[in-house]
């Protein structure tokens, strides 16, 4: 599949594919296409910004978009961070304040890899990256042709014990991937990292946090529901979710 589709203020047209029928990993019985086109060049964090504006997710260097014949059940979302509403994650910021954030390039380390590792052992241990190296990890952070960073998350003892693989758009923050120790689960990280990406989009007057795809009715997506004031992509553009 080929399309017309250029980045704002470029005369250039990209090429458009669409992938062939797969099994959907979040609603059984469902069957999940997508089309995609590659990123790369002088253009590609403009063009990754233009994209995400109309729903794309980024995987390396690669923008894809659902395009299920019989389902549309999955919605980009994104936070307004100018009214987040902070007071429901009072508790969750209080119980973090103690972790220090570092933002560095998207580079790899081995001590990010084994809280990946244990990450993934613990809480995705049937899903499609659980067989993960760290060959797959270099791929998923180093292989990006956009304004991509790591942010750390490390508690007194200088413990990593969070990491989320992020973005940063014109408009703000796109959470690509986001993983946790998960012997720190009373901290609630993955709830953590999202309000405070938003703090900080806030901090850098950055108007959104994009966080993917809300899909109703599915266990792995439903956390997202939770955060206000939320934006849905609808067909006549982003909306507010009452």
């Amino acid at each position: 599949m080929t399309n017309a589709f250029p980045p704002h203020g470029s005369s250039t047209s990209r090429e458009f594919y669409l992938t062939a029928p797969a099994a959907c990993p979040y609603l059984p019985g469902q069957q999940e296409r997508k089309v995609f086109t590659f990123l790369g060049g002088e253009g590609a964090t403009a063009l990754n910004g233009t994209l995400s504006q109309r729903g794309f997710r980024r995987s390396q260097n690669i923008a894809y978009l659902p395009a299920c014949e019989r389902c549309s059940a999955c919605k980009p979302v994104r936070i307004r961070a100018a009214e987040f509403d902070e007071r429901p994650w009072r508790r969750v910021l209080k119980r973090n304040r103690d972790l220090t954030r570092r933002t560095k390039p998207a580079k790899i380390t081995t001590e990010q890899f084994s809280v990946l590792r244990g990450y993934l052992d613990a809480r995705h241990a049937g899903g499609g990256m659980a067989g993960m190296t760290v060959l797959d990890y270099a791929q998923m952070v180093e292989q990006t042709p956009v304004a991509t960073e790591l942010h750390e998350y490390r508690d007194p003892h200088g413990q990593l014990v969070a990491c989320a693989l992020t973005d940063r758009l014109e408009d703000g923050f796109s959470m690509v991937y986001s993983f946790f120790e998960p012997d720190e689960a009373a901290r609630s990280l993955g709830t953590y990292m999202i309000a405070e990406h938003v703090l900080q989009a806030q901090a850098d007057g950055l108007p959104y946090v994009y966080l993917g795809y809300w899909v109703e009715g599915s266990e792995k997506m439903g956390y997202k529901r939770r955060f206000s004031p939320l934006e849905v992509l609808t067909r006549r553009g982003w909306a507010a979710i009452e």
